[in-house]
């Protein structure tokens, strides 16, 4: 026989889940990522959630001439840099089971 439905037990677990996500993207958003391009001559810095926090560039790239090659590297390391975000938050979520089995309560998709 199958016990019956406990909603307030569910309502529990759904607040604790939820308390959880919290802290993961909390935990997400205090670390700091670093995207790079042009073999590092263009770093750009980015805390967890997706705020750019500072840009350094190599002044060998510096060159009025080459404005165009500086600005495609920029945008590159700011690409990269997403990308690093994105992956550290899908890591911090995948860290809870949040995968589509662990919120059923079955095994996790990993």
């Amino acid at each position: 026989m199958t016990e019956p439905f406990d909603l307030q037990a569910m309502l529990v677990q759904a607040q604790q889940m939820q308390q959880q996500l919290l802290d993961a993207q909390q935990a997400a958003a205090e670390e700091t990522v670093e995207g790079t391009s042009g073999g590092g001559m263009v770093r750009v810095s980015a805390t967890g959630a997706g705020e750019f926090t500072a840009v350094r560039i190599d002044p060998t790239v510096i060159d009025p001439a080459e404005a165009d090659m500086l600005e495609d590297l920029i945008l590159a390391a700011l690409h990269d840099v997403a990308t690093q975000v994105a992956e550290l938050n899908q890591q911090r979520l995948g860290d809870l089971g949040l995968g589509l089995g662990g919120m059923l309560g079955g095994a996790s998709d990993e």
